[in-house]
C-alpha cells in the first residue's frame, strides 16, 4: 500500500508540473541590438616618471653629464643639461631619482669610489641649487665598476667619467 501511494503521489506530481510548463511563443522576439561600446584605450608611450619618460622629455644627450680627468666640477654645458633635467622634475614632482657617479678604468677602486661620488653630489648640488628638494635625489657611486664604453683610451675614458640620472619609480 506504501508503494502505490508513493507511486501515485508520483504520478500526481509529475501531471501538474507538466500542466504548469510554459508554451513557446508563437513569434520570437527580434534579436538583441548589438551596440557598439567604446573601448578604454591604453596610454600611448611610457607612464611619467619611468625612465624612457624621462629620457623622452628631456632627450638621452640630457641624461648624462661629463667631466674631464680627474675633475668633477660643472662647467656651462653641464648646467644646460641639469636646467633641462630640473624642468622635468619640477613638473613632475612625485618623481625621485639617483645620480650615478662614475670614473674611468684609471686610478685605484677606492679613488674613482671617491671621484664617483664626487661627480654625483656634484650634480646633486647644482640642482638643489636651482630649486630640486635634497630628498628627492639619491646619490650614488660606481666608480670603475660599471663602464658604458670598452676600452683602454681616451674616447672611452671620456664616455666613462659622467654622472647619469636614472628615474626611481
Amino acid at each position: 500500500m506504501n508503494t502505490r501511494a508513493a507511486t501515485g503521489l508520483m504520478l500526481a506530481s509529475t501531471i501538474a508540473l507538466a500542466a504548469c510548463q510554459k508554451k513557446a511563443p508563437e513569434e520570437l522576439p527580434p534579436p538583441p541590438v548589438e551596440t557598439a561600446t567604446p573601448t578604454p584605450t591604453a596610454p600611448t608611450g611610457p607612464s611619467a616618471g619611468s625612465q624612457a619618460h624621462f629620457v623622452d622629455a628631456v632627450g638621452q644627450a640630457n641624461t648624462v653629464v661629463y667631466f674631464d680627468t680627474d675633475r668633477f666640477n660643472i662647467d656651462t654645458e653641464d648646467q644646460t643639461k641639469l636646467q633641462r633635467q630640473a624642468q622635468y622634475f619640477s613638473q613632475y614632482p612625485q618623481v625621485s631619482f639617483t645620480i650615478e657617479g662614475h670614473a674611468d678604468e684609471r686610478g685605484t677602486r677606492d679613488y674613482n669610489l671617491a671621484l664617483g661620488e664626487r661627480r654625483a653630489n656634484a650634480a646633486k648640488n647644482y640642482l638643489v641649487s636651482i630649486g630640486i628638494p635634497a630628498n628627492r635625489i639619491r646619490t650614488v657611486s660606481y666608480g670603475k665598476e660599471r663602464p658604458v664604453a670598452l676600452g683602454s683610451n681616451e674616447a672611452a675614458w671620456a664616455q666613462n667619467r659622467r654622472a647619469a640620472t636614472v628615474t626611481i619609480n
